[in-house]
């Protein structure tokens, strides 16, 4: 295999947002929400570009005077406008490989998006990797359609090619229920170039839709470092879960046969809706953006934690606090709702 998923701190041509709107669940709290899209459209196109997808022309019109308002530079925004059902543009955005011999030769995968195992609808949200590409990618990628599910939220990959990801989202029948765990290892070995596999079995974040996505839980970082959500309040419905999770992370190997570095992230308190359902407030489901990385945060006491802790295993980057309270009530968080496009993605894109 001559390609390989790239790791999320690989450099980024830009960054994909999927704009909510009227006709999904985010209705009626778009006064709300709409703040937190704009707050990451200024904060990402300080470093890269975005790419919005706008779900009709009439969006894409609100959505620029919203951005004017804020004086974001419209020239680093590029608008696709096209039907969605919803905007978890991690979930039904493009997997980016690039060739190990050339890192601007790309590979631009497009798996099946299902819903999370067929629980919302999805045709429109799984036709829009089509039309980014059609639209606004550069005409030197490839581009491959993928008949199996795959979300974005559910895998992580190193600069190795171990893929990171849990045994309650990959092989829930929900998705692909004719594979077996060797079958998925041995289509994401040749679909994304993955070397070697480490299967969570334990962890889950109640709120969460999509049967216990790695990126709620768990996050690659540079050098075999892994970051991951800890809870201490032993009186939490999370904690018998999390400390298996944690005692599974510690037994992991590297290549080398030596344990993982881990840098452990706060829990925060528990925040529930109107209808006291809990919410998934996760500090892992953070974005790594050019020379950046943003952080959900939740107005709580362990905010300020979470990203001294994100800068340990990301020294190098400047960290930035994005209060997501708006973002989780919808059961998703920061990660959830962005897919990063690498470099040479778009078209002239170059700068």
């Amino acid at each position: 295999m001559n390609f390989r998923l790239l790791p999320e701190w690989a450099e980024q041509d830009a960054v994909m947002l999927t704009w909510p709107h009227i006709d999904t669940d985010w209705a009626d709290n778009l006064a709300r929400v709409e703040p937190v899209y704009v707050e990451l459209a200024k904060q990402i196109t300080h470093k890269q570009q975005l790419v919005i997808v706008a779900h009709s022309e009439a969006l894409k019109i609100s959505i620029t005077a919203l951005l004017k308002n804020a004086a974001i530079d419209l020239s680093r925004v590029h608008f696709l406008v096209t039907p969605t059902n919803d905007t978890w543009a991690r979930d039904h955005g493009p997997l980016t490989c690039a060739s190990i011999n050339n890192p601007l030769e790309l590979n631009v995968v497009d798996f099946t998006f299902n819903g999370w195992g067929n629980k919302f609808e999805s045709a429109l949200d799984n036709q829009i990797n089509k039309s980014l590409v059609k639209a606004l990618g550069d005409t030197n990628n490839q581009y491959q359609e993928i008949d199996m599910v795959l979300e974005g939220g559910g895998i992580e990959i190193n600069e190795h090619g171990v893929l990171l990801t849990t045994s309650e989202c990959l092989l829930n029948k929900n998705r692909n229920p004719d594979l077996s765990a060797d079958e998925i290892e041995s289509l994401l070995k040749s679909h994304l170039g993955a070397t070697d596999f480490l299967w969570l079995e334990h962890g889950y974040l109640a709120g969460d839709d999509t049967d216990s996505h790695i990126d709620t839980l768990v996050r690659f970082a540079p050098n075999n470092t892994l970051v991951y959500v800890k809870c201490d309040d032993e009186n939490d419905e999370h904690f018998s879960a999390l400390s298996a999770m944690e005692k599974q992370l510690k037994s992991f190997k590297t290549a080398n046969n030596t344990p993982y570095t881990l840098i452990a992230l706060p829990w925060p308190k528990a925040a529930y809706d109107n209808e006291n359902t809990r919410l998934p407030a996760t500090y892992a489901n953070y974005l790594i953006i050019n020379n950046a990385v943003l952080v959900p945060t939740y107005n709580d006491i362990n905010d300020e934690l979470a990203l001294s802790q994100i800068q340990k295993a990301y020294p190098t980057h400047e960290i930035i606090g994005i209060n997501c309270q708006p973002i989780i009530e919808q059961f998703g968080s920061l990660h959830c709702i962005t897919m990063q496009l690498p470099r040479g993605f778009l078209a002239g894109a170059a700068q």
